[in-house]
This record gives structure tokens, sequence and C-alpha cells, in this order.
């Protein structure tokens, strides 16, 4: 099958209906269970750290094709559908939308005392990912959800959302911990929106000098680079900087701690508190003043979202039929677990057909 045309995602107020969460927490526990069963649990994070068979995911669990809501309400049905089942699956979910974002490294260390898992790494880990995607990707997008994934022995995935309310749409960043060479250079596993931005991309492979020359420049006494910043403020249209996105006193304030830090790499550098994406930019410009690094404006975003139904697109959701998906598959996992497979074959199905309809 060939895929043609694009799907606009469209951000949607409100929340899904009681009746629709419910089933879709009961369906995507059956939905876990069945993977676990046949993949395993790091197959799950590899599952969903792809970003067609996460938009199919939630077409299956009947939430709207067309609604920036299905990263946040798919993600949330997940993390109840696991709550109080991480033993039996290996996995554990933690973060969400909001508030329940920024809760994400006190329920991480929860888990660490509950489970045994090795909360310091996952904190980090999500840690670096929500400074990547808000600082070290400027795209115009403000980050207002995270949801990270991980299995009882330390593997992981996260996906997070951001938003644009001069247009209404929405960015969703994937990445898989298995995948990550780097978090700070081409660390996604996948990024998708249906608008390009112009976009200060600093993990782009290409940018590696000006990385570099960054992490140069913040190991630098505050007063030269305080110096050189009349010239960033400048600079051509593209590069648009004015006085009143950097008040040189934080500034000041900001660089004092980069240079008593010291940090030996960008990845280091991104994890210092209280540098902001204002800093890094500046920092990356004048990187390309002093030093003659040239910035990556690539736009990381490589899919379109191609979303199904609480909104009655493209039909009201079938409650029955849903209630009787549920239980056949929770019927499959049954079977599975007393060595009866053949009902798991479905699932490979859509997958198989999933990736054979990709770009």
């Amino acid at each position: 099958m060939r895929r043609t045309g694009t799907a606009t995602l469209p951000l949607h107020s409100g929340s899904a209906p009681r009746w629709l969460f419910a089933r879709m927490v009961r369906l995507g526990r059956a939905v876990l269970a069945a993977l676990v069963e046949d993949i395993g649990p790091r197959g799950v994070l590899r599952r969903i750290s792809d970003p067609f068979w996460f938009q199919a995911f939630g077409c299956l669990l009947g939430f709207d094709w067309h609604s920036s809501g299905l990263t946040t309400t798919v993600c949330g049905a997940l993390k109840e559908a696991v709550r109080g089942a991480e033993r039996d699956l290996g996995l554990l979910v933690a973060g969400g939308k909001g508030r329940t974002a920024r809760a994400t490294p006190e329920e991480v260390r929860n888990y660490g005392d509950r489970l045994g898992v090795d909360a310091d790494a996952l904190t980090r880990y999500s840690r670096l990912a929500a400074k990547v995607d808000s600082s070290a990707v400027q795209d115009g997008y403000d980050l207002y959800h995270h949801t990270l994934f991980a299995t009882l022995d330390g593997s992981w995935a996260v996906i997070q959302q951001g938003m644009r309310l001069q247009d209404r749409t929405a960015r969703r960043y994937h990445w898989l911990g298995e995948a990550v060479r780097s978090f700070v250079c081409e660390p996604h596993a996948a990024v998708c929106c249906d608008v390009r931005t112009p976009t200060l991309n600093l993990v782009a492979e290409e940018a590696q000098p000006v990385r570099e020359a960054v992490v140069g420049l913040a190991r630098e006494h505050p007063e030269r680079v305080l110096h050189e910043l009349p010239r960033v403020l400048v600079m051509p249209a593209r590069h648009a900087l004015g006085p009143e996105d950097i008040h040189p006193g934080r500034l000041r304030t900001v660089l004092l701690r980069t240079y008593e830090a010291q940090a030996p790499d960008f990845e280091h550098l991104l994890e210092l508190p209280g540098l902001g994406a204002k800093t890094l930019r500046a920092l990356a410009l004048l990187s390309e003043l002093l030093a003659g690094t040239p910035l990556s404006w690539r736009d990381p975003a490589r899919y379109s979202f191609a979303h199904g139904g609480k909104d009655g697109h493209p039909y009201p959701v079938d409650r029955a039929t849903y209630d009787h998906t549920v239980a056949v598959l929770e019927d499959a996992v049954r079977r599975a677990r007393t060595g009866e497979t053949d009902r798991l074959q479905a699932l490979r199905r859509l997958h198989r057909f999933v990736r054979s309809t990709r770009p």
C-alpha cells in the first residue's frame, strides 16, 4: 500500500468521556499483556517508540484520529493499565500532562523504592530528553506532555508532546533508549508534525562544531562572553534576538554557574540547572560569530501524523464491538500463557501492516 497525503493534528480541548477512557484502559492492558507475552517488555518499548505503530494503536483504542489528544490520552490510559500490574508486565509508566509531567522524577523514585529499578538513571534519561526538546531543539513548540515508559531492568522510552498556539498544532517526540547513542547528536527515534518550522537544532549531526564551541564559551569567564553579546543582538532576522529575550543580569548569573561548573561536554552542559533555551541560543549565536561554526536550522520532524473515534470521526465508537474486542484479546492472552499462541498472530499482522505503510 502506498501512503498519500497528510493529516493536520489540531489542538483539541476537552477529554475522553469516562466510558471510553475506562475501555481504553482495559483494552490497553490486554494489548500490553499480549505484546509482553509475544515480544517481551523491551519489544513493547520498541513498538510505542514507532510513531506509526503508536498512531495506529491510538486509533485501535478509539480516540480521535485527527486530535493532539491522542498522545496524552493514550499515554494516560497505558499508565492506568500498568498501575498495579508492573511486576506482571515488567513495565512501568510515569509522567503525563502538565503538572503530572513535572512529577515524573518523584514517581520514578517511588518505583525505585517499590520495585528496585535504577531510579537515578531513569530520572536522568527523562530529564535529558525533556531538556533536549525544550532547549536544544528550538522549534517553537512548548512541551506540555512527558511520559516515561521503562522496563524493570532499566530499558526506557519517552513520548512527549509540544504545542504551538499560533496555529493550534502539536508536535510529538519519540525516544527509544536502546537506540540513543548520544543524547546530543540525532537522539530521536522520531519527531512527528505536519508543519515544519525554522528550527535551531543543536542536536543535529552537523551541529557538532557548534556544541563544542558552546561548551568552550560556557567555560569562559562571563565578562568575555557578555562583551560579545551586543554583536548577537544586531544579527539578521533569522537570528532575531532582542534585549527583552536575554536580560544581561540574568545571563551573567547563568554564565557564572556554567563557568564554575566547567562542564566537559554539551550533554553535561544541558543538565545544568537554570540553563534554558534563551541562554543556549545566545551561546550558539555567539559561537557562530566568534568561532565561525555555522548553526543547523534543520527541522528534525520527519513524520506526519496519520491519526479515530470519540468525536464520531471517522465513525462513532461501537461500544459492543469494543467490549467484544477486549474480551477476545484477554482470552488470547490467557491462551498464550498456556501455550496456545495462534490468536496473537493478529498483533503481528498489525505490526507488519504498519511497517508496510511507511513512506
